[in-house]
């Protein structure tokens, strides 16, 4: 059976035994003191940490040597891999993880899918990669169904402040919803793998207003992903707006993670679709 592997930006935590996918962690740094997304630091550990500690926090993408530790430990069970990464244009993950699969040779085939997203937008094509492989579908077929479903998966985000974004080098064409300011209310989202920025509301609520509207407007959603980082009441209140268009049991509520968080802050919220056609 195909072995799944996903980057802990994809934010299934929760999720990723029940489905039998691996985790790989990026890494958070603060100062000299490193630390793994989701294994050696929780959301809710970060987020505090975030608030509270005078240095700004900073990621790196896991070397190759973990993606190859992990491809031989589960070269044990399988002789086929796949891997999905957050997008190569915000972090150099994918390319770890093209390096690692050099220098394992001949051991184990596996093939490396640029989910060109984050977040839940990561979380969604692992979920269907796990159930394909569930099923004893081919490597191959599963690939190829990862990278027709990638230009069908949204992502929006809506937070408080710039400032993350700017701080952490990763502010791209958002920059220009600046206009001086950096508390404002933004919603971006990600195309071609880049952060774009979508609209600027006058307010957190008319930044909710917009989220809700955008989802909407989506069509032939099949699954989502609605995630805060530290306001779950928000998130709670996502949910129940957007179940009066979308069945909630194809919902899945979580957290997003600290790498994503060191780059948009403790207030952010995110609704990530994946579309059928």
């Amino acid at each position: 059976m195909v072995k799944v592997i996903c980057d802990s930006t994809g934010d299934i935590r929760d999720l990723a035994k029940e489905y039998d996918i691996s985790l790989i962690p990026l890494n958070v740094l603060f100062g000299q003191d490193s630390y793994g997304d989701g294994a050696t630091i929780t959301p809710e550990e970060f987020y505090k940490k975030l608030v509270t500690d005078s240095r700004h926090p900073t990621t790196s993408a896991p070397a190759p040597g973990q993606f190859v530790e992990l491809y031989k430990k589960l070269a044990k069970e399988t002789d086929e891999i796949v891997v999905l990464t957050i997008s190569a244009g915000l972090s150099a993950t994918y390319e770890s993880a093209l390096q690692a699969k050099e220098l394992i040779g001949n051991l184990c085939k596996v093939e490396i899918v640029d989910s060109k997203m984050t977040c839940g937008g990561l979380g969604l094509p692992a979920l269907k990669a796990a159930r394909a492989a569930k099923k004893g579908d081919s490597l191959k077929d599963i690939v190829a169904m990862l990278n027709d479903a990638v230009p069908r998966i949204r992502a929006y985000m809506i937070f408080d402040t710039l400032e993350y974004l700017l701080k952490g080098g990763r502010i791209g064409k958002a920059q220009a919803m600046l206009g001086g300011l950096l508390k404002v209310n933004p919603i971006i989202t990600l195309k071609d793998g880049l952060i774009m920025p979508v609209a600027r509301a006058r307010n957190r609520s008319k930044a909710k207003d917009m989220l809700v509207e955008l989802v909407k407007d989506i069509p032939d959603v099949e699954e989502m992903f609605i995630e805060d980082a530290t306001t779950a009441d928000e998130r709670e209140e996502l949910e129940g707006r957007i179940a009066s268009f979308f069945p909630r049991e194809k919902m899945h509520a979580t957290k997003v993670s600290p790498v994503i968080g060191v780059h948009c802050g403790p207030n952010v919220l995110a609704v990530c679709t994946i579309s059928s056609k």
